[in-house]
């Protein structure tokens, strides 16, 4: 359930996944109506990797999954249409091509910004022909870990009554997310985000959150971690009480990181990342003053009402 995921291994697999979840995700971005902090156009965990879920395109809706266990991209037509083209060492380019003409057998509209977001020097999907290697056996890994995460975050997401967001992919910056909120509007956000328009990031910043998610490891950490961050955070945040002892408070990254090993190795797992995830939430609600006693319930169970 917790594979051995280091990053070094396969960094430009990683790399070139991420691109190709770009051009997916905006493909998605550019199909669907617009929804509060861009929850329209993430990335969903399911039984064989990543899919889109529905996107209103052609005669009714498309939908493109990520097949990380036979690895493929897969595309379904509502209308009963089905295409397909394998993973495996290519260019950008490459599949951005391969891509687009799946979208046209499905009968859907192959149009999306051309551009990566939140990469250093994004260069144009067309124009990106440097050759990407595919480690599959890494690939199927990372995939086991995402399902591991996604199952202790949605329990995580069930014991919160106020806005919470889906568990779900965010394609700029790959990785697996929940943001919970006050109810309370924030200051706007400075931005400066690199590759990403400031409209969008000031409206994804538009309220008062806690964040917490799950990176495979990139530019600024180059491992897997866990991360949990505020905005805005409150004075003293950094000093905050969190679990476990393995987690550290990163001021270049203002945010709590807790190595994925630690919890890889830990003899609970679950237990050690959902302390994590509940002791930076509360260094975020307690020194915010977030209403906690409206905002939160019990953790979820298996056929029971939640108690009223």
């Amino acid at each position: 359930m917790w594979p051995d995921i280091p990053y070094q291994p396969w960094r430009d697999t990683c790399t070139a996944l991420h691109l190709y979840t770009q051009i997916v995700g905006k493909y998605r971005l550019a199909r669907t109506p617009w929804v509060n902090h861009s929850w329209h156009a993430t990335l969903y965990v399911n039984g064989r990797g990543l899919t889109t879920g529905l996107v209103p395109d052609g005669p009714g809706c498309v939908e493109i999954a990520f097949d990380l266990i036979d690895h493929a991209v897969v595309g379904c037509a509502t209308d009963g249409r089905s295409a397909r083209f394998a993973l495996g060492p290519t260019t950008v380019a490459s599949f951005h091509t391969r891509f687009m003409e799946l979208l046209t057998w499905l009968g859907a509209r192959p149009r999306l910004n051309g551009r990566p977001n939140e990469v250093p020097d994004p260069v144009p999907f067309a124009e990106d022909r440097i050759e990407r290697p595919y480690n599959a056996d890494a690939v199927r890994r990372f995939f086991g870990a995402l399902v591991a995460v996604d199952g202790v975050l949605r329990r995580f997401r069930t014991g919160y009554l106020g806005k919470v967001s889906p568990v779900h992919l965010f394609w700029g910056s790959f990785d697996l997310a929940v943001t919970r909120f006050s109810g309370a509007a924030a200051l706007l956000h400075p931005g400066g985000i690199p590759a990403l328009p400031d409209d969008a990031t000031r409206e994804a910043y538009s309220h008062e959150v806690s964040s917490a998610g799950f990176w495979p490891g990139g530019e600024m950490v180059e491992y897997p971690a866990f991360y949990s961050y505020a905005y805005p955070a409150s004075e003293g945040f950094a000093e905050a009480r969190f679990e476990p002892e393995d987690a550290r408070f990163e001021r270049e990254l203002g945010e709590f990181l807790l190595p994925y090993d630690a919890v890889r190795r830990a003899v609970d797992p679950e237990a050690t990342l959902m302390a994590f995830l509940e002791s930076t939430y509360r260094a975020a609600a307690d020194l915010g003053g977030w209403d906690r006693g409206r905002l939160e319930c019990a953790l979820g169970e298996p056929r029971q009402p939640r108690s009223l």
